[in-house]
């Protein structure tokens, strides 16, 4: 079988890793620093706070930025339950912006006519977080004058897009962020095994989050309360949680940060190659906007299916018995039964309907070779017609 995604692991790697483990230190010792300084610097952003998962990240930076009970956060449909279930930890309340077809990506025209109705009816989101899928941005230029303009914060959803660029600016320098998140699960560009990474400019909010990330507690005496009792002293300000990545899991992702470059240009050369080999079929992949640059975390596209004569569901499920491992990124989160029973109705979104009822994600990592993306196309060609 031919999977959608793989991790790419080289004896350097592994190398990194042992070494890590004949250190003193295997949890909270100098890698995580060193990690999150190297994807600071990548990205251009001032502070970077590593945690266990972007779940976690997610989550920590809901609460940096003081979700809770009466907020309301609004994100799109076409993402992980992740993405909205980050604002639900926090109390609040969710709500989502449809999709632009083509892209994937939380669409612009239906973001600002949506946040114009809710200026009107008093309920205007705390914080929204644009999903950047498949690694290509979101307009986050349109994005941030709408924050400007009607006082919300922003959390970039970069799980698919470390690599990537939007405005010739990497993704992840939050210039039109409060916060940018990443991943770093085994399918993901880079792999710490299990990891997320949130960047921020703002040196309050990496504070908090540093310190929600390890239970709440402080060990700079010059922010107790209290005269330390002695040198053993700490504190618990406020509810955190262990939400703490490893050394062992920090220097897995330094050295795959050695070829991020790399896996990304060979990701953006595979794309290319299936746009080329796809041209003749009854498909369309996600376009591309020209203010971008993809990581190509995933190859999306979506089935032209009045020009053949098979279901999306048999397309998907053939592939799969001839040993291509397609997946759909994603199930609509308003269609999954715990957002059911908070009453949305697909009816709300119907660009992501027709992209749920269309697409199929290709096989995508940089271990592919072009005779296992030729089985790819040559088989998707015998299916569809």
């Amino acid at each position: 079988m031919i999977p959608y995604g793989r991790q790419d692991i080289a004896v350097e790697d592994i190398t990194a890793v042992v070494e890590v483990m004949g250190s003193d230190w295997l949890t909270q010792g100098p890698m995580v620093p060193e990690f999150e300084k190297s994807l600071a610097r990548h990205c251009g952003a001032r502070y970077a706070v590593a945690v266990h998962s972007a779940t976690s990240a997610l989550h920590l930076a809901c609460l940096a930025l003081d979700v809770g009970p009466g907020d309301v956060v609004w994100t799109t449909p076409i993402t992980f339950v992740a993405s909205a279930n980050c604002a639900l930890y926090c109390g609040a309340g969710i709500d989502f912006v449809d999709i632009d077809l083509q892209t994937g990506n939380l669409c612009p025209d239906a973001f600002a006519a949506k946040l114009a109705h809710a200026e009107k009816a008093g309920a205007l989101p705390k914080v929204v977080i644009p999903v950047h899928l498949c690694g290509q941005s979101c307009e986050m230029k349109v994005i941030h004058e709408l924050s400007r303009r009607y006082g919300f914060h922003l959390i970039e959803d970069a799980s698919h897009a470390i690599g990537g660029r939007y405005r010739h600016m990497p993704i992840g320098c939050c210039r039109y962020s409060d916060i940018t998140v990443f991943s770093f699960h085994p399918v993901k560009i880079i792999t710490t095994g299990e990891g997320g990474m949130a960047l921020t400019n703002d040196a309050e909010l990496a504070a908090r989050m540093t310190r929600l990330r390890s239970h709440g507690i402080i060990r700079d005496p010059a922010e107790m309360e209290k005269e330390p009792d002695g040198p053993w002293y700490y504190e618990q300000v406020e509810l955190g949680y262990n939400y703490r990545m490893s050394d062992l899991q920090a220097a897995l992702g330094i050295s795959q940060m050695d070829r991020l470059c790399q896996f990304v240009e060979r990701r953006q050369t595979l794309a290319r190659r299936y746009d080329r080999l796809l041209a003749g079929l009854p498909v369309q992949p996600l376009w591309q906007h020209p203010d971008c640059q993809s990581s190509r975390h995933l190859y999306v596209i979506r089935l032209r299916l009045d020009d053949m004569e098979v279901t999306h569901r048999e397309v998907f499920t053939a592939l799969r018995e001839h040993g291509i491992g397609v997946q759909l990124h994603y199930i609509p989160l308003y269609r999954q039964p715990y957002f059911q029973r908070m009453g949305f109705a697909r009816e709300q979104y119907p660009q992501a309907e027709q992209y749920y009822a269309e697409a199929i994600s290709l096989p995508l990592f940089p271990a592919l070779t072009e005779d296992e993306q030729d089985k790819v196309v040559d088989t998707l060609h015998r299916v569809v017609s």
